[in-house]
């Protein structure tokens, strides 16, 4: 006769089989106690590559990895309490990244709630707002067998094709002592190992008037502008070419490739007085928004002359400068097919300036990062998107980072570039850059030092796990970003030092041995290719000045505006 333990053992043994018919490949754990059932399951189950990692905050960062890199969630489990609460970071990021995630939290049952028992929150509601979907069945019972396969494949299913895109989906399960128990029989699966529930998402097909009236503007002032998300380049070229309009391509739209219609260099071109008086009559916005201030101001200065058109396949609203005119959930691809089936336009004025304009701005920031032989960071950004291995994945931190790749970083094709981009928070770096990692292969990553030292604790066991992962660690001694903001200047030296600029006073080299990390020091960008070969968990470090920073970065402006302003006059 089955005990309750048994049952529970059979429930946790029922969603893990259920959750591999479903696509998942990797299982994150965090030890605990009140999670027993479901860990001895996942470690029962051959198919799936099961990752401990102490600290839970890291554990959901690094399923955040996985999920990033597959488009597939992985599972992540912790115990009861606020190792639970410590996984909402990631899943706020995969929330409003549109990440793939599940997240299983064991709890305790109903009679030891509100009543002063250990490790006893409140779990059922503790990522509301930022889930597609949740649950918390309470603890197992044999008479509800029928619907564990069904629990387990909706809670896929949700993560990867709920109505709001993918995303995060959170299963509060109640387990109850004894949690040691044997699984007897499973519930029966669908046959050929099919998963319970399959649902199918059709992408959304463009309305007809308006592919005519972008299909009547080609050739005119129009210009797309591509972010996170879009999707891969192809597409957008493909629209590009039919339409005759540049692309403003983020690094991490895919689009960012050697085209006729490529435009890398937006944020330093809108600092250019003759190019931020020019002005669109249509601009197509795909994915979401760059993180270059210069460019969403200049988008929200353009008024109501210029129609703007947001595209977006779950018809998320990214428009912070609340300009777009017509928002349309509508797949990408779709759109750049009924628009790429007329003659490819011509390469008007108006696009022949954007790629003067382009051109002049590469070998204005060439110039000046070559009178600079010793590291700077927006050489280190420029290079590293260069020289990383074709092929491979680029991830990038928030902050500094990835505006330095966003801005500097020349169209090349072969690389993927990935960030954190949902929230923009700099937790959790190092740990989603091992998931991916373990999700694709070989990453490279370029971080700060605060984000380095934020998420240290990933770099437990780091080296066991197989991963190639190469950190490039930045190490400028606190928040560089603070260094361009008006607190730079607006406060006394030593009061901006101590609340902004934070000052670490850490040998980073040391913290990553001390982990077992091989560290390589470079004190030139000519040095970095050489850094970067080898395999494993590595880091490579480089040494900057906040202060040299800011001033390079100002030389590089000025560069572009008498590049720019000769090559297109004004």
């Amino acid at each position: 006769m089955s005990t309750s333990a048994d049952v529970q053992a059979s429930f946790a043994a029922t969603l893990v089989d259920e959750w591999v018919r479903n696509g998942v490949t990797d299982a994150v754990v965090a030890p605990g106690s009140r999670s027993t059932p479901l860990i001895v399951a996942l470690g029962a189950e051959g198919r799936l590559r099961v990752h401990v990692v102490l600290d839970e905050r890291s554990a959901g960062f690094l399923a955040l990895g996985l999920g990033l890199a597959r488009g597939v969630p992985a599972v992540v489990v912790t115990t009861s309490g606020t190792a639970a609460a410590e996984l909402h970071p990631a899943v706020i990021e995969a929330h409003q990244a549109g990440v793939p995630l599940l997240a299983v939290t064991a709890d305790r049952p109903a009679e030891l709630h509100r009543v002063g028992a250990p490790q006893t929150i409140e779990q059922e509601a503790l990522f509301a707002g930022a889930v597609r979907w949740s649950a918390a069945p309470g603890v197992a019972d044999a008479g509800a067998a029928g619907t564990w396969r069904s629990l387990a494949s909706r809670a896929v299913a949700e993560t990867i094709a709920n109505p709001d895109g993918p995303g995060p989906v959170h299963l509060n399960l109640a387990f109850r002592e004894p949690l040691l128990g044997q699984p007897t029989a499973l519930p029966s699966g669908r046959p050929a190992g099919r998963p319970w529930h399959e649902v199918a998402v059709a992408p959304a097909a463009p309305p007809e008037d308006l592919v005519a009236r972008l299909a009547a503007r080609a050739g005119r002032r129009g210009l797309i502008v591509a972010g996170g998300g879009t999707g891969v380049g192809a597409p957008v070229h493909a629209m590009a070419a039919a339409l005759g309009w540049p692309v403003l391509a983020d690094p991490l739209s895919g689009a960012r490739v050697a085209s006729p219609w490529t435009v890398a260099a937006a944020d330093t071109l809108l600092r250019v007085p003759e190019v931020a008086r020019w002005r669109p009559e249509v601009v197509l916005r795909l994915g979401q928004p760059w993180a270059s201030r210069v460019l969403s101001t200049w988008l929200g200065g353009l008024g109501s002359d210029t129609e703007q058109v947001l595209v977006d396949p779950y018809g998320r609203w990214s428009d912070p400068e609340r300009q777009a005119g017509r928002v349309l959930r509508c797949d990408v691809a779709a759109l750049s097919s009924a628009l790429g089936s007329g003659p490819v336009a011509a390469m008007t004025e108006w696009a022949a300036r954007w790629i003067r304009a382009e051109s002049a701005a590469q070998a204005a920031v060439d110039q000046v990062l070559a009178l600079h032989p010793s590291v700077t960071e927006p050489a280190l950004a420029r290079t590293l998107a260069a020289v990383a291995p074709a092929g491979s994945t680029v991830f990038v931190s928030s902050s500094m980072p990835v505006r330095d790749v966003e801005w500097y970083a020349r169209p090349r094709a072969g690389l993927r570039v990935l960030s954190n981009r949902g929230a923009n928070g700099i937790d959790g770096i190092i740990s989603t850059a091992i998931g991916v990692a373990c999700g694709s292969g070989r990453v490279t990553a370029l971080l700060g030092d605060l984000a380095f030292l934020y998420d240290a604790g990933a770099l437990l066991w780091a080296v066991e796990r197989g991963v190639d992962c190469t950190l490039v660690v930045v190490d400028n001694q606190g928040g560089g970003i603070f260094s361009f903001l008006p607190q730079a200047q607006g406060v006394a030296p030593d009061q901006f030092e101590r609340f902004w600029g934070t000052p670490h006073r850490l040998d980073l080299a040391r913290v990553a041995e001390a982990y077992g990390v091989p560290v390589t020091e470079i004190t030139s960008v000519a040095d970095l290719a050489a850094a970067l070969e080898g395999t494993g968990m590595r880091v490579v470090l480089a040494r900057t000045d906040r202060q040299a920073n800011v001033a390079v970065h100002r030389e590089i402006e000025a560069a572009v505006t008498a590049a720019v302003t000769a090559a297109v006059g004004g």
